[in-house]
């Protein structure tokens, strides 16, 4: 089965394959969807940073969480790790093309929730 291709599940009907369970698809979902994920692609749109820069781009990210984040976006083919063979070695981290593409949509993401977060915060406490 093709990642997020379209197949037949029955006559005459059609679903896309990321709702199936089985899709791979789904462990990339998860990932750039995480907590963490969107922040840190998010602010990689912005050009290349050092590591610890990005860390404190992305509030209350512990040195632990964004390394396995970036190991997880390199092997995935949407970061490029740079190291610069200086003593102590600078890192630093950027999008590839696919990376991009994908930064720029959940960056549109984090817009909607800046304009609606605040009204979504007021419905839920009127309830």
């Amino acid at each position: 089965m093709k990642v997020g291709s379209l197949v037949n599940s029955s006559p005459g009907t059609t679903r896309q394959a990321i709702f199936d369970s089985d899709c791979p698809g789904r462990t990339v979902l998860d990932k750039l969807t995480s907590r963490w994920g969107v922040l840190i692609l998010s602010a990689l749109r912005d050009g290349p940073m050092r590591f610890h820069v990005l860390r404190d781009h992305v509030g209350g990210i512990s040195e632990k969480m964004l390394s396995q984040n970036l190991r997880t976006f390199t092997d995935y083919g949407l970061t490029d790790r740079t190291v610069e063979p200086t003593t102590p070695p600078k890192v630093t981290y950027s999008l590839t093309p696919m990376g991009m593409e994908v930064a720029e949509r959940l960056h549109s993401l984090l817009d909607w929730v800046s304009r609606n977060g605040e009204a979504i915060v007021k419905f839920q406490s009127g309830r």
